[in-house]
């Protein structure tokens, strides 16, 4: 029952906001053409009792109801000025100022909109990301537009959130940053019809609560409903998925792919937008499944990355991603040609296929002209 009122006060909040924006439009627009009618009325009224041309009469009607009265014509006959009185003095001037106190009030309104996520922004060509995580959502966010920016491929490209976790406006270092919001449930349909999907250059979807199977549900309604709204194809989207079983489902929904929700590495998901499947291997590298790393306690010296890592590969044995110097450093994917003595090689082995250390050293080995056993 609670969420049932939570949703409805939501809605209704919605409602109320476009009902405001709607009246404000109305009032501006009806203050407008009065300002309008009084102009020509008093414009005519001068030409009629003053003796003015057009063009003078009119400069008279605005540089009187503008309060500026250069003075270098002016009202002389009782008609005239009853008219200026009346028209200008008692409606003009008075409606003049209320038309700008409500156009400032506009503009107030609707910056207040579009901080709190309450604006409909026609974006093209953004980062979409509907949802957010249940806990430190500023923080991640903020972890992930950083990512966005440092790369080259999205240094400049909008990115919207769809979210309901801030109510009162995103944190003044993402609004810095270009990052905008819309203040809704990622599942209604239409606050997602109001992020525009169909234009977005890629979205995100997160998982709400990363261990939950909710989310996966949820995850696989907001997609159903992307899809609907995005007639000629999703854009390219990524979706996290709480459970491995999941992932199916939810590329058959849409997604161009999964991965499980790492809060602490939003990396990730930058990574599989600049490097479509570089996310994969991120993932395997968190895992056991699959492809993994795995550290072999291997003695070797002086010898050199491309012809370790190509007898480690011909052999069937994995791919060479790092080694461990004496003094404990690790050194990743040097230059081919780089020299190198390790106490221990990191490799990224198959998992129908894991190789003991014994296995690796004696490949290693065979590598190294030096060696006796070679």
């Amino acid at each position: 029952m609670h969420l049932l009122r939570l949703l409805r006060r939501r809605q209704t909040s919605g409602r109320v906001t476009q009902r405001l924006n709607l009246d404000m439009h109305s009032r501006l627009k009806r203050a407008f053409y009065w300002l309008l009618a009084i102009t020509a009325l008093h414009t005519l009224a001068m030409m009629a009792f003053e003796g003015l041309s057009g063009g003078d009469a009119l400069w008279l009607t605005l540089t009187t109801m503008t309060t500026v009265g250069y003075g270098d014509f002016s009202a002389a006959t009782p008609l005239g000025r009853a008219a200026t009185v009346l028209l200008l003095y008692v409606a003009g001037i008075t409606l003049l100022a209320q038309l700008a106190s409500d156009y400032i009030d506009y503009r107030l309104k609707r910056k207040e909109s579009m901080i709190k996520g309450r604006w409909r922004w026609q974006m093209q060509d953004h980062i979409l990301i509907v949802n957010s995580p249940n806990n430190n959502a500023a923080v991640y966010f903020e972890r992930l537009v950083s990512q966005l920016r440092s790369s080259a491929d999205l240094h400049d490209t909008p990115v919207q959130i769809l979210t309901d976790a801030f109510p009162e406006g995103l944190p003044e270092s993402l609004r810095e940053r270009g990052v905008v919001h819309h203040h809704g449930e990622p599942s209604d349909p239409r606050a997602l019809a109001a992020v525009t999907p169909a234009r977005a250059k890629a979205i995100i979807v997160l998982a709400r609560d990363e261990y939950s199977r909710v989310s996966d549900s949820i995850t696989l309604d907001v997609l159903s409903q992307l899809r609907e709204l995005c007639r000629t194809g999703l854009p390219y989207t990524v979706a996290e998925c709480v459970h491995e079983d999941s992932r199916r489902r939810t590329e058959l929904a849409g997604a161009s792919t999964t991965l499980r929700p790492i809060r602490a590495y939003p990396e990730m998901l930058v990574r599989s937008l600049v490097a479509p499947g570089a996310e994969k291997i991120l993932e395997n590298l968190f895992t056991h499944h699959d492809d993994h790393a795995m550290r072999y306690p291997i003695h070797l010296e002086d010898g050199v990355w491309s012809d370790v890592t190509c007898r480690l590969m011909k052999a069937g044995m994995g791919t060479l991603m790092a080694y461990v110097a004496e003094d404990g450093h690790i050194t990743c994917h040097p230059a081919h040609d780089h020299r190198f003595s390790a106490k221990a090689l990191i490799v990224m082995v198959r998992e129908e296929f894991v190789p003991t250390a014994q296995d690796i050293e004696r490949c290693v080995h065979r590598t190294m002209p030096s060696d006796p056993r070679g």
